[in-house]
């Protein structure tokens, strides 16, 4: 157990069950997690194994069947619909296998849309998001569309997204899924870069072995358990 203080992540006896008709669907119970502040995790296990799941709960876009989450003091569970959203738009970045850009948008209207949606001026919003997208590397490119984009700049623009409001926590589900693995290679390196300069806490669901081995710490999720898993034998359950 770690101390308290020293916690960016906390759940206790997490469940997430789902009803189809007459039957139930449990995917996990009892889950305990400990994430620490500055920590790099990487998530593994086969597909269906529950591990967006367990991301979307941790990031509080879903409620859990049974227990409690905490984002430092913070408990999650305890926060009505509003309050939620406030605190996943302070306090989470997410990025997703999909990019999910609005196509309307540019790229920095994109990776300002979190601070436009938290009240922002809007003159201060593009400001950050453009200081986010020269971190990517994508200044260059603010005022394209995602269609002008290719795919690993569009995850780019996704990532200057979820960091343009500076959040502590980053939540990424198979950010390199979609991705060539040259592609995938620079946005791993970014994401480490990002993490540090940001000082963040990062929980990565990955399939992508050799990002879970550079890692700070590798946990499994199988047959509704979270169980800890040597970089070395990553291999094996992604």
């Amino acid at each position: 157990m770690l101390p308290e203080e020293d916690v960016a992540i906390r759940a206790e006896n997490l469940g997430k069950r789902y009803r189809s008709g007459a039957q139930e669907l449990v995917v996990f119970e009892g889950l305990r997690l400990q994430v620490r502040r500055g920590e790099r995790l990487a998530v593994i296990g086969q597909s269906g194994a529950g591990k967006s799941t367990l991301l979307h709960l941790l990031g509080g876009l879903d409620r859990p069947s049974e227990g409690r989450i905490f984002i430092g003091s913070q408990e999650l569970t305890a926060l009505d619909e509003a309050r939620l959203a406030e605190l996943r738009n302070r306090t989470v970045g997410f990025v997703w296998q999909a990019h999910c850009l609005l196509p309307e948008f540019t790229a920095l209207e994109n990776a300002a849309m979190p601070l436009l949606i938290r009240g922002a001026a809007r003159q201060d919003a593009l400001a950050a998001a453009m200081r986010s997208l020269e971190e990517v590397g994508l200044g260059n490119r603010a005022t394209h569309r995602a269609g002008e984009l290719s795919g690993g700049e569009q995850q780019r623009v996704a990532l200057a997204r979820a960091l343009a409001g500076r959040p502590k926590v980053l939540l990424a589900d198979e950010p390199t899924g979609n991705l060539d693995a040259a592609t995938g290679d620079m946005i791993i390196g970014m994401l480490e870069d990002l993490h540090q300069s940001h000082g963040l806490t990062s929980v990565y669901v990955t399939h992508n072995a050799s990002f879970a081995r550079r890692c700070d710490r590798v946990l499994k999720l199988e047959a509704g358990e979270l169980k800890p898993c040597s970089p070395e034998d990553a291999k094996s359950y992604v």
